[in-house]
């Protein structure tokens, strides 16, 4: 199969036929390169990673549970190395072609599955998700895509990077699909009641350049008028900011522990920022995690008291649109700084969230999210759902 987005693993083409009659049956997915594939192997973003692992020989959870609904696997798609990446650019296989946003980066980690699915070179795709890596993807390209309830959805035989922040999610470019697949992955049937409150993340909406926050009213509108009641309150009191240095704290500190083995056996080739992202984990201090995990322990209570059962929040899910390919180290790291702000109560809190598409600034995609409280996941896809059927 010809990849003119870029959005593929070199090697042999992988193509696994899904069960007969399954709900899933004549969709397409892909899986990022984290998932498990028997008899492929798991590269995780860095040729060394797959040189020095043995070939699985089972399916990942989540490759199985699509593949015996009917879906058929097309390939394995690119990923951030060793999914230490947020803006979807890989030194090694390159950066994915973003049709929905040209000469713009798809967002990572999962960059490959999302600008797989954007092309519509597949229906779905499985992405992973610790710091924001669907949640961003799916801004950047147009397309729905959810952070599951951590611990929701079960994780063996994908690669990990920080355990306690660690998801599969997944993506797709209509709300019918992306109904169809997550009733198949949550094992839950989408709800039919929607939730009776929404509360409007003012600090998250002012962090936000103000051409996105403008950009999203129209979709915000579309979301009130389907909510009974709406308000407005301060998603993280402490500060966006505090609550994404805690983020910042414990999943380096994580990702250390996850890949010191490896590094230490094999001393394998990193790009640079890559590099430098697991030597800073290395260095966080004890004390620097025990107050991180204070923060998480307050940031996990502040979403309980801010989303009861029948209650959503909502916010932009980045604070721009995919930023120019190739932009120089000093100018990717302000931008990364400001997306992972946006993206990391997800990880610090275990909230599940759905990325809607629907806005544009200057012709580019960006998203709005919805979050809610634990296990709401199936309520969030309708809400996503009756979004689209109002536009």
């Amino acid at each position: 199969m010809p990849d003119e987005i870029n959005a593929f693993v070199p090697g042999p083409p992988v193509h696994i036929a899904g069960r007969p009659d399954g709900p899933l049956s004549g969709l397409t997915f892909a899986a990022k390169d984290l998932f498990d594939v028997a008899g492929h192997p798991t590269g995780g973003g860095n040729p060394d990673w797959a040189n020095d692992n043995p070939v699985p020989t089972r399916h990942s959870w989540a490759v199985e549970r699509l593949l015996d609904a009917g879906a058929s696997l097309i390939g394995k798609t690119i990923t951030d190395e060793v999914s230490l990446g947020i803006v979807g650019e890989n030194a090694f296989y390159g950066t994915p072609v973003n049709v929905r946003a040209p000469g713009r980066v798809p967002g990572g980690s999962s960059s490959g599955s999302a600008a797989a699915v954007a092309a519509g070179v597949c229906d779905t795709a499985l992405g992973t998700d610790t710091g924001g890596s669907v949640r961003v993807p799916a801004s950047f390209c147009g397309l729905y895509g959810i952070r599951p309830t951590h611990g929701r959805i079960d994780v063996r035989g994908m690669l990990p990077q920080a355990p306690s922040s660690d998801t599969t999610g997944w993506f797709a470019r209509d709300a019918q699909t992306f109904a169809r697949v997550s009733t198949v992955m949550l094992g839950e049937a989408i709800a039919t009641t929607l939730p009776e409150r929404l509360i409007v993340a003012v600090d998250a909406f002012a962090f936000a350049d103000p051409e996105a926050a403008e950009a999203l009213q129209p979709m915000l509108e579309k979301l009130k008028t389907l909510i009974g009641e709406v308000g407005e309150d301060i998603m993280a009191p402490g500060g966006i900011v505090q609550w994404a240095r805690a983020q910042r704290t414990i999943q380096p500190a994580e990702a250390w522990l996850t890949f010191r083995d490896w590094i230490e056996r094999c001393n394998p080739r990193l790009a640079y920022n890559v590099a430098r992202n697991i030597y800073t984990g290395s260095q966080i201090s004890e004390s620097e995690r025990h107050w991180a995990e204070l923060v998480r322990r307050e940031a996990r209570g502040r979403m309980r008291h801010l989303l009861p059962p029948g209650t959503i929040l909502c916010l932009p899910t980045t604070p721009f649109p995919a930023p120019k390919t190739g932009e120089p180290l000093s100018a990717a790291s302000v931008q990364r700084d400001r997306i992972l702000c946006l993206a990391a109560h997800g990880g610090l809190t275990g909230v599940p969230q759905v990325s809607i598409p629907g806005a544009t600034v200057d012709g580019l995609p960006i998203g709005m999210s919805i979050v809610g409280g634990y296990g709401t996941d199936a309520t969030l896809v309708a809400v996503a759902k009756a979004v689209s059927a109002t536009r």
